[in-house]
């Protein structure tokens, strides 16, 4: 871990734009970070992580919860939203308020003032795990933003363009940091690098990835 990590931030370090539409707030999560993990390990208590299968039948090596209204899901048809979860038939667990409000603030400070999601991911990384090239594309409303939130151990963050084969930036994301793209970076491929091990005072060996959208 970088001793480094949660220091105080120069405020011309806070925001900078990555690509047309894209931005990384640097830190914005850290004021409210005790709060926001209690909120996150109250959705794992009702619906505990677990490792999702692609539709190509690989078992994903990061693993996944999820809350609001409608949850992402994977199954061998393909990827899906689906207003109940599909093991249970159950309504997922509710978004936290603490969640919510964090999630509207950040799109707002990205340039994103109408933005109130209806679906929270929350994936959990250990050391070694990642998450290759994609899209977030099973949205219907791609008028939305993705906001993105990174907690606990550090993750290298690729981020690239409207093609898999094309060339990607690299951006180290610490405990606090969020990503907020959409409009013309809205379909943008992204992914992460392995995880490094390490130790954060809060989170511990893990990283935690809290993903707001709307489904539409």
């Amino acid at each position: 871990m970088d001793l480094f990590d949660d220091l105080p931030l120069a405020s011309e370090d806070l925001r900078a734009a990555i690509a047309p539409g894209a931005v990384l707030l640097r830190g914005l999560g850290r004021a409210d970070d005790v709060q926001i993990l209690a909120a996150v390990e109250s959705v794992i208590a009702q619906l505990p992580l677990r490792h999702l299968q692609t539709p190509g039948g690989h078992t994903m090596s990061i693993q996944t919860t999820r809350c609001g209204s409608m949850g992402w899901t994977s199954e061998p048809s393909g990827y899906r939203y689906a207003a109940a979860n599909p093991h249970t038939r159950q309504p997922w667990p509710a978004m936290p308020q603490c969640l919510m409000d964090f999630a509207v603030r950040a799109a707002l400070d990205a340039g994103y003032p109408d933005f109130v999601p209806d679906s929270c991911l929350i994936n959990q990384y250990l050391p070694g795990n990642k998450l290759g090239l994609h899209q977030d594309r099973d949205e219907r409303d791609l008028r939305a933003p993705v906001v993105s939130l990174s907690l606990g151990l550090p993750a290298t963050f690729l981020f690239g363009g409207l093609q898999r084969t094309g060339k990607t930036q690299r951006f180290r994301l610490a405990h606090g940091d969020v990503v907020v793209w959409g409009g013309p970076s809205r379909l943008a491929f992204h992914g992460v690098l392995p995880v490094a091990d390490g130790d954060h005072p809060l989170v511990g060996r893990r990283r935690v990835n809290v993903t707001f959208r709307k489904v539409g």
